[in-house]
């Protein structure tokens, strides 16, 4: 099973830099039916050993705002997660978050401002409701 799942892991990552998300670690562990940006594919970066659960969307774009230099284009940032993290099923992460190394975030949370590392953080708005935890290098709690 582990050797059919890094398989499944070295597909997924060849498909997601073929379609320009070059920012994304080779070490991440990414699930089946994400929705990335695709307007910005490169303004997402995921750290090693993260692992982002199926059903999440990832946002760098804002179609609201406009680009000032050209008000035909939506505003582009770059969305951030790092390292050890646990991103949970069915959430989303809003343009221009930054969300620390060593955090988790809820099942079905949105993510509308920076997460701290070392934090948990759950709810629509996201909130942090934990500080100082430790994840290892396959984005489990250390107790």
């Amino acid at each position: 099973m582990e050797k059919a799942s890094k398989a499944i892991q070295k597909i997924r990552f060849s498909k997601l830099q073929i379609l320009g998300y070059k920012n994304i670690s080779s070490k991440a562990i990414i699930e089946s039916n994400l929705n990335l940006d695709r307007v910005y594919p490169q303004g997402i970066y995921i750290g090693e050993n993260t692992l982002v659960a199926s059903g999440t969307t990832i946002l760098c774009h804002e179609h609201v705002k406009r680009d000032e230099n050209d008000i035909k284009n939506p505003w582009v940032t770059n969305t951030y997660i790092g390292k050890n993290s646990f991103i949970g099923v069915g959430s989303t992460i809003l343009p221009g978050v930054r969300i620390g190394d060593e955090v988790i975030i809820g099942a079905s949370s949105v993510v509308t401002k920076d997460i701290p590392s070392n934090s948990v953080a759950v709810g629509n708005p996201a909130r942090v409701i934990k500080t100082d935890i430790r994840m290892n290098d396959k984005a489990i709690l250390i107790k």
